[in-house]
């Protein structure tokens, strides 16, 4: 096995990821997937490939596919450059007509400026002249009276006093959301979210680049939510009514927040699992633990 194929494995088992996986996400065949793993580019349908299919698997895996291919260019086949050798023929410049060209264009051109200034001119002329006849005439078609009735008054006599609107009882507000590291749960990071019995909602940003995400419900065997790389600047949000397992390829590129409260998750170029766990309701109440994050 070359030791890109061995970098690509493990990126690939540390994320749960199996071949068939790979070949969902990025369309290659699995023979082909193969092929990179063990170093054996023979079977690949040319040079140009091997860079393709390696740079799609490196996105695949969270990996930054440029910097894969510079780190082991020395094993990755060259693209062939195709060099154009045929001359090409020279013509000779033609400056006596292109420049009698260039005046019946200027002239063309400012007469048909001029055109549309003075059409422009006779439009607003015309439509100036007949607004103002119009107006005349209503003038002079208007009745004058020698006695005009008041506006009436609709609270006249009615001997009824206006009532104020009754005023909205305010609702209750939310007590701001806590974040606090529970324990390890395999591989991943657990949080507990309170207040007990709120109402939370997870939202994923990505920012920075391309990131793999993996959203379940539950545990990492759970229904899955979301299963693909994230686009630069894309958003997801979620109703926390349960446990939530979170997988992201690069913590420095996704921002986890939990009603505006932000989910430590490391921030640095490596994977990171997190299992966010809303409390249930109990009787009593009590301080917040060490180490919980609230909003402001």
């Amino acid at each position: 096995m070359s030791d890109l194929g061995a970098l690509l494995r493990k990126a690939r088992e540390e994320r749960g990821l199996s071949l068939d996986d790979i070949q969902e996400l990025t369309k290659i065949r699995k023979r082909y997937l193969e092929a990179i793993e063990t170093g054996d580019y023979r079977v690949l349908p040319g040079t140009f490939y091997v860079r393709a299919f390696v740079k799609n698997y490196s996105e695949a895996v969270g990996l930054e596919p440029e910097e894969v291919l510079r780190l082991y260019q020395h094993e990755v086949p060259a693209s062939p450059v195709e060099q154009n050798t045929e001359p090409i023929p020279a013509r000779k410049p033609r400056r006596i007509k292109a420049q009698t060209s260039d005046r019946l264009g200027k002239i063309g051109f400012n007469l048909l400026m001029w055109s549309f200034i003075i059409l422009i001119l006779i439009v607003v002329w015309v439509y100036v002249f007949n607004n103002d006849d119009t107006k005349t005439n209503k003038l002079d078609e208007t009745p004058i009276t020698e006695n005009s009735a008041p506006p009436p008054d609709n609270n006249t006599g009615s001997g009824a006093t206006p009532t104020a609107a009754p005023t909205a009882t305010p609702e209750p507000t939310q007590a701001p959301a806590t974040v606090t590291f529970s324990s390890k749960v395999g591989k991943a990071d657990q949080f507990d979210i309170g207040p007990a019995g709120g109402s939370f909602k997870v939202k994923l940003k990505v920012s920075g680049g391309r990131n793999w995400v993996e959203v379940r419900t539950g545990s990492a065997s759970g229904e899955k939510l979301f299963y693909a790389n994230a686009e630069d600047g894309s958003e997801k949000e979620y109703d926390l009514t349960g446990p939530l397992y979170i997988n992201v390829g690069r913590s420095d590129f996704t921002e986890i927040t939990v009603n505006g409260v932000l989910v430590p998750d490391g921030d640095r170029a490596a994977s990171k699992k997190l299992l966010l766990k809303p409390l249930v309701a109990e009787s009593g109440g009590g301080e917040l633990p060490e180490g919980t994050q609230t909003a402001e």
